[in-house]
């Protein structure tokens, strides 16, 4: 799976997850039916965010993106469906392109991000793993200081 492809795919992820919370905000402050859209969708919406915050930070690396670009694409999970329109501006300014830089046979990583970034573009099953395992511990972290304050 190219840059390009898994970046694409947890950007949708994000927005999609961001459709289903604000739907559940709907249920829950306008029709005032159920909070259980809150929070079923809020819980998934904060997992696919850390996850898109993981992918968009190995993205950065791998596509040497600016600090303005890489501080964006993180700050792009922030408003409804931004994830979408930065993916879309990173494409079309060719950002998004070509393989993972560390594969094997790859470029040699010379700092600490990249010696990472190549251990995991070296070992996708591991990588995989890591992933799951890092995205379970931010979310639990995120769960063990709280949900985001609420007017009830």
């Amino acid at each position: 799976m190219t840059p390009k492809l898994l970046f694409r795919r947890v950007a949708v992820a994000e927005a999609i997850t961001w459709a289903l919370l604000l739907f559940g905000m709907f249920l829950k402050y306008v029709t005032e039916t159920t909070e259980l859209g809150v929070r079923i969708f809020g819980m998934l919406h904060g997992v696919v965010f850390i996850a898109y915050g993981l992918v968009a930070i190995a993205t950065w690396v791998n596509q040497k993106w600016s600090l303005r670009t890489g501080l964006m694409s993180l700050v792009s999970a922030v408003p409804p469906f931004a994830t979408i329109l930065f993916d879309r501006s990173a494409e079309s300014a060719g950002q998004l392109e070509g393989p993972w830089r560390f594969a094997v046979g790859g470029e040699s990583p010379s700092s600490l991000p990249e010696r990472l970034l190549a251990w995991l573009t070296r070992n996708p099953a591991l990588a995989a793993v890591v992933g799951v395992v890092a995205v379970a511990g931010l979310t639990g972290a995120a769960l063990f200081v709280g949900p985001p304050a609420s007017g009830s």
